[in-house]
């Protein structure tokens, strides 16, 4: 929303060159997709990967690789043993670092990054990255070399939409984004400008004098007052005023962009602002998002490949052993689902599961029920089912007096 966007200068006073606005379409799109991503953890977790993540603030952690990746397409998470050797774990954004990627793996041979910089913006620590040590290179204390056995660079990436062309992703805003929100934001300023005459629409004047000045343009135009007087003939102006200029053409205009952004990232028109009535129910507003649904279905595949790739480093150098990336093919990476369930959505669940198991019995548990719903069972008398702690979960805090039954 900083950027400045390049103005045509066809329509704009001198007055206004220098203004502009800024339109959040792009954040939008960013945020919309981030804000449905939430990493659970891992399943069948073999190797304790969940507790390293414990111990590294997962919830801040997982949701700035994700937004930072969305954004640059590539972010990194940063390694480093502590003072008893514990690793420690920390986002640092794709303009800061870099790396020659394996595209097997998605793990790094060699990587560089900028861990701080100064007031200036220059480098202050950097550090160089390799499958036996890391090199902490100071500005005032030269380098630091740590070395370790993971095998791997401790810098790995998160990637979003990688492909064979671009190993590093693809940024969720791309050049159509771009074009779309400058264009959206012309036509806000035009809106603007049109504004004013809107308020306030032109005049004109027939039958001035000859000899009468010249009066500036915009002058003329935007002034509250303006006199004229007659000439030696008893003759005098005649001033009128243009028809009032409307708003509806900028107004759909600015739809149609919406329109086109709404495509490009799998939105409506709702997420842009623009009403166009209330969905029924939560399966109406998952069907509306359906496109949005597996552009999130995608980025949880490839965001959960570099989550798992960073635990398994991490636990390498926990444990001071070099294990195989082979070693953790039972682990996988466990999302909450995309789409919150409401009553609706549960109780046709519900009714589903009970129809499946009877026709294959134990087809459904409290395991994959909770990939449906998202709501963990609670098992304290011994038996999955809904108790007061999830019921609060779902519906707020029961009232004064009142159990889950």
């Amino acid at each position: 929303m900083k950027n400045v966007i390049k103005d045509l200068n066809i329509s704009t006073p001198p007055e206004l060159s220098r203004w502009f606005s800024c339109l959040g379409w792009c954040a939008k799109g960013v945020d919309s997709l981030a804000d449905r991503l939430m990493f659970r953890g891992f399943d069948n977790d073999n190797f304790d990967l969940q507790e390293i993540f414990d111990q590294n603030n997962p919830d801040i952690m997982s949701d700035s690789a994700i937004l930072g990746a969305l954004i640059s397409s590539c972010n990194f998470i940063y390694i480093t043993p502590d003072e008893d050797g514990y690793p420690r774990m920390q986002v640092i954004d794709g303009g800061n670092a870099t790396g020659i990627i394996d595209p097997i793996t998605n793990l790094l041979t060699e990587g560089y990054a900028v861990l701080e910089r100064d007031d200036a913006d220059q480098p202050t620590q950097e550090a160089y990255f390799t499958g036996e040590y890391t090199d902490y290179i100071g500005r005032d204390t030269g380098i630091r070399r740590v070395k370790h056995n993971v095998g791997y660079p401790l810098l790995v990436p998160i990637i979003y939409r990688p492909d064979s062309k671009r190993p590093f992703g693809h940024s969720r805003i791309s050049r159509s984004c771009m074009a779309l929100v400058d264009a959206a934001v012309r036509t806000i300023k035009r809106s603007e400008i049109s504004a004013e005459f809107y308020s306030f629409p032109q005049k004109y004047v027939t039958n001035l004098s000859d000899e009468a000045a010249d009066l500036n343009v915009w002058k003329a135009a935007m002034s509250a007052m303006m006199s004229f007087t007659k000439d030696e003939d008893g003759d005098h102006p005649i001033p009128g005023q243009f028809q009032q200029q409307s708003m509806s053409p900028h107004i759909e205009q600015l739809r149609m962009f919406a329109a086109a952004f709404a495509g490009e990232t799998g939105l409506t028109l709702d997420d842009l602002g623009f009403a166009t009535g209330n969905p029924a129910s939560a399966e109406a507003i998952k069907a509306a998002h359906d496109n949005l649904r597996l552009t999130a279905r995608k980025a949880q595949r490839t965001f959960g490949s570099g989550f798992l790739n960073a635990g398994f480093l991490a636990a390498c150098l926990r444990d001071k052993y070099q294990y195989r990336r082979e070693q953790l093919y039972l682990t996988t990476p466990e999302w909450e689902p995309i789409f919150e369930p409401d009553a609706a959505m549960l109780s046709g669940i519900g009714d589903g599961a009970i129809k499946i198991n009877q026709a294959v019995p134990g087809y459904f548990n409290k395991n994959n029920l909770r990939k449906l719903t998202g709501i963990e069972a609670d098992d304290g008398a011994g038996n999955a089912g809904t108790t007061g702690s999830n019921i609060e979960e779902l519906f707020g805090e029961l009232p004064e007096g009142q159990d889950a039954q």
